[in-house]
């Protein structure tokens, strides 16, 4: 049986809120909840795709520290731009 939308969504959802880095969980869930519901069926299942790599992979990605892979790098970057303030000043 395939997963619908919906329970997709609420996995991907879980799946951001629950990391391995505290930092991870705050502005992954942030950027999920705000937008993971106006994704393509293609955006969501690259998103899948970037939380099976390691936290600190993504959070190197995130604050710049490491060269984002390039099938990520628009979506690190708009996971970026949402992360201001939510582990640093903004």
């Amino acid at each position: 049986m395939s997963e619908t939308r919906e329970t997709m969504i609420k996995r991907l959802r879980m799946r951001s809120m629950r990391r391995g880095i505290k930092e991870m969980d705050l502005i992954l869930s942030a950027f999920a909840d705000a937008h993971l519901a106006a994704f393509s069926d293609e955006a969501l299942v690259l998103y899948d795709r970037l939380l099976s790599e390691n936290d600190h992979d993504i959070y190197g990605w995130v604050g710049g520290q490491f060269p984002t892979p390039p099938e990520y790098l628009d979506l690190v970057t708009r996971i970026s731009e949402g992360a201001e303030g939510v582990t640093r000043p903004a």
